[in-house]
């Protein structure tokens, strides 16, 4: 899919979450039904923008609900619904936002990782990926297919991999010229034709919140 010179299909993605950030591709999948798959039961879901996400992530606990900006902390059933969900009081350990591109549901996380655990589930009908940069500047990539992970590795790092070489099951090959996971990103975009709207990801989205255990909260 050829969108232009100037086009930055994926690769914005880097650039505008450049502490930490996990995006997650499911084939095949509904947003709600790829936050089902990482845990999330829906009922818990609500919608949030990138900001609000932002902002409940880094809040603290003994925090005033009146400092977030997005909430009328005088609305119960707003309040209800993210206390419920498992975002307030306590800061959960991250926030998964879910939407839908060309077939494909896709998840952004700002610092954790929780798709990498359910890589193979989010595969059942099809392929999933897994791009993960965290706060150290290390990066990680998985690929699942029809709910069996084919691979995991760290682009440039080729000792660092547990199953398929990135060149014999994606045809993938890391020539060191952008960071690994910039390079994987540009990779997606040329492979799947994906075009992910920056606005889109910043508006409102299906979102599920996980605490420090690993396990849905609320």
């Amino acid at each position: 899919m050829d969108r232009g010179s100037g086009e930055n299909g994926l690769r914005w993605i880097a650039d505008a979450y450049d502490i930490s950030f996990t995006l997650t591709l499911g084939e095949g999948l509904s947003p709600v039904e790829l936050l089902r798959r990482v845990g999330a039961e829906e009922r818990h879901i609500v919608p949030l923008t990138r900001s609000a996400a932002y902002s409940l992530l880094l809040r603290d606990e003994s925090d005033h609900l009146s400092d977030l900006d997005f909430l009328d902390w005088e609305d119960t059933a707003a309040v209800g619904r993210l206390t419920s969900g498992g975002f307030l009081p306590t800061p959960p350990e991250t926030i998964v936002r879910a939407g839908s591109v060309a077939g494909w549901a896709y998840a952004l996380e700002e610092f954790g990782c929780r798709t990498d655990t359910r890589i193979a589930e989010l595969s059942e009908r099809g392929r999933a990926f897994v791009v993960h940069r965290n706060a150290r500047g290390s990066h990680h990539v998985g690929y699942a297919l029809h709910g069996e992970v084919v691979t995991w590795f760290e682009p440039g790092l080729p000792h660092l991999l547990s199953g398929v070489p990135a060149e014999e099951s994606l045809g993938f090959v890391d020539d060191g010229t952008e960071v690994g996971d910039v390079a994987f990103l540009r990779f997606l975009e040329n492979q799947l034709g994906i075009y992910l709207p920056y606005e889109e990801t910043e508006a409102e989205l299906p979102a599920a919140a996980f605490g420090f255990s690993g396990q849905a909260v609320g």
